[in-house]
């Protein structure tokens, strides 16, 4: 009868192996049982803020060793920018930026269960805005397909929106099209606007 079991339970175990790599074994822990979801503020994002340093153990520490870090360097206006990648189930979900050997600059956090508020990612444009003109601008870079709009009431935080244009690449889209559009990024930046 124990063999039956084994002949029963082994193909169920073989095919979760490849599921138990991308566990996160801290989560296991039961000092993270009753551990909260970090927030976006003015602040930061989590512990996360003006003051933590570019380094791989604080920034994993700020946010509960939660994530996965992954760390990088870049090039911005002929300064080197570090930053770290905190990966989830192997998708990114905030990359934490600033100068190499400097503090935390900027967060991107694209994990929806991060919160700014009520605000997440996905919440529609028409949620938070009637129009652009005044909180909104065409972003660049890697996101030139995107408008980014000042949070309402922070100087910290701004949110980037994503969706369909078919319109000229150098115009920003109207309000009737950005309606449509949805929350892509939750940005959070050390420097006031």
């Amino acid at each position: 009868m124990n063999y039956r079991f084994l002949l029963l339970v082994a193909p169920l175990l073989l095919s979760g192996c490849s599921t138990l790599s991308q566990l996160s074994w801290s989560s296991l822990s039961p000092f993270n049982w009753f551990s909260s979801t970090p927030e976006v503020t003015e602040k930061g994002v989590g512990d996360i803020t003006a003051s933590t340093r570019m380094d791989q153990d604080a920034v994993s520490k700020a946010l509960n060793n939660d994530y996965r870090i992954r760390t990088g360097m870049a090039t911005h206006n002929g300064d080197i920018i570090a930053f770290y990648q905190a990966m989830e189930d192997g998708d990114v979900r905030l990359v934490i930026t600033g100068k190499s050997k400097g503090n935390v600059e900027q967060v991107d956090v694209m994990d929806p269960k991060i919160r700014y508020g009520k605000v997440r990612i996905g919440t529609p444009f028409s949620e938070l805005y009637q129009r652009a003109f005044g909180a909104c601008q065409k972003s660049s870079g890697d996101y030139e397909n995107a408008v980014e709009c000042r949070a309402p009431g922070s100087s910290h935080v701004s949110y980037l929106f994503t969706g369909n244009w078919r319109g000229p690449a150098e115009l920003m889209p109207d309000d009737v099209t950005l309606r449509a559009w949805t929350l892509n990024k939750i940005i959070w930046r050390s420097a006031v606007y």
